[in-house]
This record gives structure tokens, C-alpha cells and sequence, in this order.
């Protein structure tokens, strides 16, 4: 790609940008949450078609104006929200829009040998006949990949593949990833995550503002050499002294005991959890995804009501028959910053300054004239203010609260739902539930919102993180529970915590020999995992 300029309106997306790819490697493409580095690959796939430059494919000049035409180029993506039907099954995923024939039964069966030949040859394993929406998120995955592949792909984009993914997800992903690349497929590699380019890719590009700041050999670099370029400053990467708490916590806050709650088909997704959370203190709850860290989330904000348990805050006390419910933990002054920012966190339609107040649309700030306790007329240009005074506190950008939810990057979408979290209609919460507060975030993003989280502790609040990134977990916690199947498989300070020690816990391992810190401290181990099924459902 050569001088390649995109603009909407006011906004220069790409400004000259030169891009070169050698055939046969993985290529990373790294950047600040607008950095331009979507966009530029949105050219490449045909959705935008760029104001000026130029594209050659195996030094041929191509002139790409949609997928359909990207596609017959040999050009394939696989964007960070998956595009499938949840409805259908995989193998009617892949088949439609490329079907090899109008008989449909004959098709079927021929795309399920193509598939079958494609899953052998590069290991990409799907259940073809389960529907999607049954699918775990690894194997949805695989599937957007498969659907580029059997259309001819020898380009493969693949924006933000590991957001969404386990460690373990993530492992086999690049494993497959290099057997493509020995097989001769080019892979371009959006991504965050600065380990991820190092470990896995051959080559790197860096855009800041959108132009092209960093282009080299990844021998030539480091990750503190691409997060300088991709902010333009030194970033402050992991734990520090300053992230020490400064003080020893302070009261208990919140406290949970004997918590149980169990899925639609019965499946126990919490036993017996018991936690506190005291003032002053950031506590890390650290495990692979599913193992009931989302339901925990949920419990503790009002969202389930558990079957079995208690909860105590602010001097009152909830049992499941009478469970604190979303409008309560707000009075109480617990804020929740749910793990999925589009599904709960925002309505993407709505304008900035309307997302800014969700939940919190009905204090009198924000409402008059109510009447038996119905919504009042909304005062439009105090909602309006108040977005504008989060968006520059918390650094969203562009600083525009009349700007669709949807139109802002991941990055400023995550900090406006944090924004509007952190001053719980204009005063900090005592209690803070964070869900994945960086995922799919660029780093200079995911330094700022590590630094307001701390600030929260630091003014007396309590903060309970939830985080698949076992990096995250070690660079904020002060205290750091290990869930597993359920349970909470052990509890650590964080001077007693390393990746293998937490690595084991959330392995459903439990005490081992040489692993300090698990017993005497409240939380720690609880019974071990007998049975078969849990057993089964701790290795999953």
C-alpha cells in the first residue's frame, strides 16, 4: 500500500501511509485505540476505498472497491466481532454467500469435504453441524477463519483475534497461525497486546495519528520500543512502587458469604464463594474464562439472585429472598463496569451523552417534575454538560457528547462506560465491580484507566477486577483470589503471587508443594474438586 490517504469529515484517518508486507509472514499492525490502523485495513478488504494512493497484490497494482472483489484476490478478515449467524449451523456459516452449487444438499456435502480436507491440513477443529451460538468463543473463531480459507485466502486479516480468548485459546491460535504461515499464507495482526506481536509475528508497523510512526524487523525492537512509538512517550508498564497501596486497607465494604448459583441446565457456575472487600484495597479475581468469575460479577451487582448465600453492604444485609437488585446497589453506591462494554455497558445508537447516564437517568440531577415516582422531564443540557466534564476527565476522545456511542473505538468506548461508573451521578462509589476493564484496549488507554482505578483505592474505595490478563491482575491487585470450576481455588496477597502459583490455582492444581500463601488466609483453598464432572469441568 502506498500514500495512502483516507479522510471522514474533519478527521484524517490515514495520512500517506505506506504499508509493505512480505509473502509469508506474520505482520503486525499495532496503534493507539484511531490510530488509523482499522481503517487502513478496512481499505484493504474493500469496505472503505481510500482518497488517495495506491495497492499492489504480488506487485500487480489492484484496484479494490468490496469484499466480494478483496476476496477474489485472495484477501480474507476475520473482524474482532464476529460475523456469523448464530441460528445456523457452522458449516451454513461458511457456505453462505459462497455456496459451490443451487442444490442445496449436494452443496452441503461438498463444502463439508472442502472443510474437512481445510480442518485436517491446518488443524482448525469445528464441530461443523452445531449452531453457532452453541459454540464456544475459540471455536467461533476458528470458523471465521475457515470461512477466509476455503474462499481461497492467501491474505488473512485478523483484527483484535485474541480479545475474546483464554490463555489457552489464545496458545492455540498461534499455533495455528505459524502452521499457516509455513504452509505460505500471510497473516496481517491487528492487536493490542504488545506480547503477542513480540512471540508471534516477523515484522511490525506502528501508526500514531494516523500515519505510519515505526516500521522495522521485530529482532530490530522491543515491547517498550513499540508502546514509546505507538503513545509518543515512555508508558509506564505493569507494577511499580507507585501502585503499592500506600496505606493498609481499611473496613470491610462488601462482604459475601456462601454463595451459590447454578445455570439454566443446572450446572453449578458458583459453590460456596465467600469474599470481602475492604476500603483501600484493589482485589484481583484471576482464572480462565467460564469458571465463574462473570456470574460473580453479576451476583454482586444485583443483575442474579444466587440460590444459596448473604450479602452484607453499607450496614444492610440481603438473602436470596430478598436480593439487592441494580436500583439498590446504585443507592449503595455500588458501580458496575460490566465485562461486555456493547451489550451492557452502552447502547451503541444512543449519543455519547445519553450512554453517559444510563442508570442514573432518573436522579434528581437529571430529572424533574417526577410524579408518584415516574420519570420526570429530562434536563437534556445537565446530561449534556456533565458528558462533556466526564469525557475530558477521563480523557474520551473525540470530545463530542452528541457523537453516536457506536462511532467511538473500543478504547473511548471502555472509558466513558468507566467515566460514567466512577462518579455514580456525580460522587465516587465506595464499591467499584470491574469486568475486563482494558479488553480490546491500546496501551496508552490501558495505562490511563490502570491509573484512575488505582485513584479510587487510593481515595478510600474498594475495587474488585475481574480480568482474564493475568498481567492486568498482578500489575493493580493488592490481593488476588484464584476462581476454578466455580470455587475459589485459593487466595494470595499479591507479594506471594507468580504466574506459575496462580497458573496452578487456576489449573484447578490447589496446594502444591513449594506454593506459598494458601494456608491461614481467609478464602483460601476450599474443598477440592472429587467428582467427575467437576473434574471434566475444570480441564475444559
Amino acid at each position: 500500500m502506498r500514500h495512502i490517504d483516507k479522510r471522514f469529515g474533519a478527521v484524517q484517518a490515514n495520512h500517506d501511509v505506506d504499508l509493505t508486507v512480505a509473502a509469508g509472514t506474520v505482520h503486525g499492525i499495532v496503534g493507539e485505540n484511531g490510530a488509523g490502523k482499522s481503517t487502513l485495513m478496512s481499505i484493504l478488504y474493500g469496505f472503505y476505498q481510500a482518497d488517495a494512493g495506491e495497492i499492489a497484490i504480488e506487485g500487480r497494482p489492484v484496484r479494490i472497491t468490496g469484499a466480494r472483489q478483496a476476496i477474489a484476490l485472495g484477501i480474507g478478515m476475520v473482524h474482532q466481532h464476529f460475523m456469523l449467524v448464530d441460528t445456523l449451523s457452522a458449516l451454513d456459516n461458511v457456505m453462505l454467500g459462497a455456496e459451490p452449487g443451487w442444490r442445496l444438499q449436494p452443496a452441503r456435502a461438498q463444502m463439508r469435504s472442502q472443510l474437512q480436507q481445510l480442518m485436517h491440513d491446518t488443524g482448525l477443529q469445528v464441530a461443523l453441524d452445531a449452531p453457532v451460538q452453541a459454540l464456544p468463543v475459540g471455536q467461533r473463531q476458528r470458523l471465521e477463519i475457515l470461512k477466509a480459507l476455503v474462499r481461497g485466502a492467501r491474505i488473512l486479516i485478523l483484527d483484535e483475534p485474541t480479545a475474546v480468548l483464554t490463555p489457552q485459546e489464545t496458545e492455540a491460535l498461534f499455533a495455528t497461525l505459524r502452521k499457516l504461515r509455513a504452509r505460505g499464507t500471510t497473516v496481517l495482526l491487528i492487536t493490542h497486546k504488545l506480547k503477542e506481536i513480540i512471540a508471534l509475528c516477523d515484522a511490525v508497523t506502528v501508526m500514531r495519528g494516523g500515519q505510519v510512526v515505526l516500521d522495522c524487523a521485530i529482532a530490530d525492537t522491543s515491547i517498550d520500543g513499540l508502546a514509546e512509538a505507538m503513545v509518543g512517550r515512555r508508558v509506564q508498564m505493569g507494577r511499580d512502587s507507585a501502585a503499592a497501596a500506600s496505606a493498609p486497607p481499611g473496613p470491610v465494604l462488601l462482604q459475601a458469604q456462601g454463595l451459590h448459583w447454578a445455570d439454566a441446565l443446572g450446572v453449578p457456575r458458583l459453590a460456596d464463594v465467600s469474599l470481602s472487600l475492604r476500603a483501600g484495597e484493589i482485589v484481583g479475581v484471576a482464572g480462565v474464562s467460564g469458571n465463574g468469575q462473570s456470574e460473580l460479577l453479576d451476583v454482586l451487582s444485583g443483575l442474579l439472585v444466587p440460590t444459596q448465600g448473604s450479602l452484607s453492604v453499607a450496614g444492610h444485609s440481603f438473602t436470596p429472598a430478598h436480593w439487592i437488585d441494580t436500583r439498590q446497589a446504585r443507592a449503595l453506591r455500588i458501580a458496575h463496569v460490566p465485562e461486555d462494554r456493547h451489550k451492557r455497558g452502552l447502547v451503541l445508537p444512543f449519543e455519547a451523552w445519553e450512554s453517559a447516564v444510563l442508570g442514573y437517568q432518573d436522579r434528581p440531577r437529571y430529572s424533574r417534575g417526577r410524579l408518584m415516582g415516574l420519570l420526570g422531564w429530562m434536563r437534556q443540557r445537565v446530561m449534556q454538560k456533565d458528558c462533556a466534564q466526564m469525557m475530558e476527565r477521563y480523557d474520551v476522545r473525540p470530545r463530542n457528547p452528541a457523537l453516536r456511542s457506536s462511532k467511538f473505538s473500543g478504547g473511548n468506548q471502555q472509558k466513558l462506560v468507566l467515566a460514567r461508573e466512577a462518579q455514580i451521578g456525580n460522587r465516587e462509589p465506595q464499591v467499584l465491580l470491574v469486568g475486563q476493564p482494558t479488553r480490546g484496549v491500546d496501551i496508552g488507554a490501558i495505562e490511563f484507566i490502570h491509573a484512575r482505578l488505582r485513584a479510587m483505592r487510593d481515595a478510600g474505595g474498594a475495587v474488585l477486577v475481574v480480568s482474564s490478563e493475568l498481567d492486568e491482575i498482578l500489575a493493580l491487585s493488592d490481593r488476588v483470589i484464584v476462581m476454578n470450576a466455580g470455587r475459589i481455588a485459593g487466595e494470595l496477597p499479591i507479594a506471594q503471587c507468580t504466574e506459575s502459583a496462580l497458573g496452578r490455582l487456576m489449573g484447578g492444581a490447589g496446594h502444591q508443594p513449594g506454593l506459598p500463601g494458601l494456608s491461614g488466609l481467609p478464602g483460601s483453598p476450599v474443598a477440592p474438586i472429587e467428582s467427575a464432572a467437576h473434574r471434566a469441568q475444570a480441564a475444559s
